[in-house]
């Protein structure tokens, strides 16, 4: 799994990002007047965590997800 930021233009989600033709994609789009708050703790994590995505420090939601199986 990638997470990408993009914005709308003509109608149509253009990427900060290149992905594969055929990629399936889920868009989560936040009202004008919405904001995201974190408490003080989890934001130094979640921007750590964005900035290894950009740096492409990142790894296939399948494989995660059968390394998590094996250390049941």
């Amino acid at each position: 799994m990638q997470i990408a930021s993009g914005k709308v233009v003509d109608g149509r989600v253009e990427l900060d990002v290149e992905l594969p033709e055929g990629a399936t994609v889920t868009v989560i789009a936040r009202d004008a007047d919405e904001s995201f708050e974190v408490d003080a703790d989890t934001e130094p994590i979640l921007l750590r965590a964005i900035e290894q995505c950009e740096r492409g420090e990142s790894i296939p939601m399948a494989d995660l997800l059968r390394e998590l199986r094996t250390r049941e």
